[in-house]
């Protein structure tokens, strides 16, 4: 039996949830899914085998990277704990998109997570998220999972919120922009996970595949690249009473 962590975690609020899940649980493979230049194909899941998927939602759904590179692996009835992480507003329909791709490519889902981290666009929602509070309550999750693991063979069927069809997403048009502080270093474009920053330009951005996931701005060593203050405002003001009051962390078993 093999324990993997795998998420598509572009500003960490991802990884830092699954972090907190698998604290007490010892895994024995990372795959990292914002990466590119990754064959997901060869990932075969064994029965045995355990695996908690991370993804963040963008705009009700899963962010779309995630789940084109989620679909590509494949499983042979191995256990997945599966976890939608959203920026403090709504998870819609990410966690039945989740669940039901998960069970396209061969998973048998135990448990479903949805998880607050902070909001990777306008980050004063849900600022510091996971804070002490929800690290507490993922710690009380990831005792749940223990016992879903150890008697895996009482394992049934369970629904989780969401609606099929699925809402339609339409992409961010919030675009990150590069400064005159730039110095072309070329961190962003080696992380990039879609290639929308060209290694041999660093300092330009191909905005048709640009998935706004805010990667570039937040592995930038001098900060510079950010978003458009007018158009953040906007933003920050559109979604304030959607996102203002703290959202609850939830879990289906």
């Amino acid at each position: 039996m093999s324990v993997y962590s795998m998420y598509f975690s572009p500003t960490g609020g991802v990884e830092k949830v699954l972090d907190v899940l698998l604290a007490e649980i010892p895994f024995d493979t990372s795959i990292d899914l914002s990466k590119h230049d990754t064959d997901y194909s060869a990932y075969h899941f064994e029965k045995e085998d355990i695996c908690f998927i991370g993804v963040p939602v963008f705009g009700g759904r899963v962010a779309p990277t995630a789940i084109e590179r989620v679909k590509q692996t494949q499983a042979d009835g191995a256990l997945a704990i599966i976890v939608a992480v959203f920026g403090n507003r709504a998870y819609d329909d990410a966690l039945l998109e989740l669940k039901n791709e998960a069970i396209a490519c061969g998973f048998e889902v135990g448990a479903a997570i949805a998880a607050n981290a902070e909001h990777s666009i306008v980050r004063q929602f849900g600022t510091q998220r996971p804070d002490t509070t929800d690290k507490k309550e993922l710690s009380n999750y990831a005792n749940q999972i223990k016992d879903v693991i150890r008697h895996r063979e009482n394992l049934h069927s369970f629904e989780v919120p969401g609606n099929y069809p699925y809402k339609e997403y339409k992409g961010v048009p919030i675009k990150p922009k590069v400064t005159k502080a730039c110095i072309e270093c070329g961190i962003c474009a080696e992380q990039c996970p879609v290639q929308a920053i060209p290694i041999d330009n660093p300092s330009s951005l191909d905005k048709e595949k640009c998935i706004s996931c805010m990667r570039c701005i937040a592995v930038c060593p001098i900060q510079a690249r950010k978003l458009n203050k007018m158009l953040l405002a906007a933003a920050e003001q559109g979604m304030k009473k959607s996102c203002t009051s703290r959202k609850v962390n939830e879990i289906y078993i």
